[in-house]
């Protein structure tokens, strides 16, 4: 077989894995195991049949996995945007470093009085596992909307979470010696790494809203990829900067994701196949990384096993409760938070960053870490919508809408709105006709389910429905709409 022809056979079963990955998420929703296992467990079989398969060097693979969650972290920040994030920020902050830390500790304390690691090793194990996953929570989420703060705060601590607990890994592993001056010098690298990466992100963000308006290319497909390029260059501005890249991504994202810019759907929607693909690529790469044969072993099937059932449930539920309870949430938003805290991409991402460090025991670490996402992924994130109505959350499905009507004009509409209302919005339950819009505003029509309502005065507004007006003020119709 010639050069080209092995070169053609690669890339035609490439393309088959990936139309396979594609597939498989409608496989997920009949089987109701998420995407991102099957990903998992798929790739580790094929690795341990094919162990040539098994062979992408460490380090490739970490750039790989760390330039998708770029795009993961990116697209998240972009779907929360700053309006939804503006109304949780204190439970997204609080939880995303205080749940991140105290899961830490609380998981090195398993490590080292169950399971005999040295403390060194079991903080190295418990910030590998503190932080959540986005990729795995969008993935759970999927088709699903949760309504009110729940999903906003689940899908922000999962993203602000994933900086915290990657610059707390690589501040443990910066730090030399022993005692004090070892503990001085992490704690500094971290908030190093968290100040440098809030300021990247936030001015990066803000500068990026304002240059996609102003922006004016040939082709529209461009805007997205000068977006995504832009969000790259941030990334790395903030690493080399000694900041967290990803959070910087992250908060860029959310800065970005209500601005209003021309060809802005057509780039969320470029940002969130990227993204699908992205989530694709990491769960896959990291199953390859792994065997089988090695995840079976007693001396990390056992302590993975352990250390899973104690993070599910006791672990999160009692230390993250005790730290969420001054937040302002109901009980059962509360408990769905605690039980949605999936593990995923992250913490074996981190997990590769010990192997790369040639830190004793590193290999069965990395088994340990794997049998913990695998376990997260399957129970609780199987088990998500399941908790959701326990926890009387409420959660709707979303479905796809194929077709699109619009119109294409040449600059901004002005005094064109959109608002989605949300279920604490004071005109839930009211007529068209009894809105006190005023004489220079007035309701274009409203989506509902994925339809067009007919609009007559009469006509009542629901949860979810989406308001598209005409007026001047745009604070008189959040006023009105959504008082917050």
């Amino acid at each position: 077989m010639s050069e080209l022809d092995g070169f053609t056979l690669a890339l035609g079963l490439g393309a088959l894995a990936l139309i396979a990955a594609v597939l498989s998420n409608q496989l997920s929703s009949w089987i109701r195991i998420p995407a991102p296992a099957l990903f998992l467990v798929a790739a580790a079989a094929l690795a341990t049949a094919f162990p040539a398969l098994g062979g992408v060097p460490r380090l490739l693979d970490e750039e790989v996995v760390s330039v998708a969650l770029v795009f993961i972290l990116f697209d998240g920040g972009m779907h929360i945007g700053w309006r939804r994030f503006r109304a949780s920020a204190l439970p997204i902050t609080w939880l995303g470093i205080a749940g991140t830390a105290v899961t830490a500790v609380g998981i090195a304390a398993v490590a080292h009085f169950l399971l005999g690691f040295d403390w060194r090793l079991a903080f190295l194990l418990g910030a590998a596992l503190s932080p959540t996953d986005p990729a795995v929570v969008f993935s759970v989420l999927g088709k699903r909307e949760i309504a009110g703060r729940s999903g906003t705060i689940l899908e922000g601590e999962s993203g602000a979470n994933d900086p915290v607990g990657i610059a707390l890994m690589v501040s443990l592993l910066a730090a030399t010696g022993t005692g004090l001056d070892a503990v001085a010098g992490g704690v500094a690298e971290f908030a190093l790494q968290m100040l440098v990466g809030a300021v990247v992100g936030v001015g990066g963000g803000w500068l990026l809203a304002r240059l996609m308006r102003r922006i004016s290319l040939s082709n529209e497909a461009l805007h997205s990829i000068w977006t995504l390029a832009c969000v790259l260059l941030l990334y790395a501005l903030a690493t080399l900067l000694h900041g967290s890249g990803f959070l910087a991504v992250f908060l860029a994202g959310i800065l970005s994701g209500d601005s209003r810019a021309p060809f802005k759907r057509e780039i969320e929607r470029f940002s969130a196949g990227i993204a699908s693909l992205g989530e694709i690529v990491v769960f896959t790469l990291l199953g390859l990384s792994i065997s089988v044969s090695d995840v079976l072993r007693a001396d990390v099937l056992v302590p993975g096993l352990v250390i899973a059932a104690l993070l599910i449930f006791v672990i999160r539920p009692v230390l993250v409760g005790l730290i969420s309870w001054p937040l302002r949430l109901s009980r059962g938003e509360r408990g769905f938070l605690l039980w949605a805290g999936l593990k995923g991409a992250v913490p074996i991402l981190l997990g590769i960053f010990i192997l790369e460090a040639d830190v004793p025991q590193a290999q069965r670490m990395y088994g340990i870490i794997f049998v913990v996402v695998l376990v997260s992924v399957v129970l609780q994130g199987g088990l998500v919508p399941l908790f959701a109505r326990l926890f009387g959350v409420p959660m709707r499905i979303i479905e796809p809408e194929p077709w699109a009507v619009g119109v294409r004009l040449n600059e901004e509409p002005q005094g064109f709105h959109r608002i989605v209302l949300q279920p604490d919005s004071p005109v839930i339950g009211r007529r068209v006709g009894e809105l006190d819009l005023g004489d220079d505003a007035w309701v274009s029509f409203v989506r509902r389910d994925g339809r067009l309502v007919t609009l007559r005065p009469s006509t009542k507004l629901r949860v979810g429905d989406e308001v598209l007006a005409l007026a001047e003020s745009e604070r008189r119709l959040n006023e009105l709409f959504d008082p917050r």
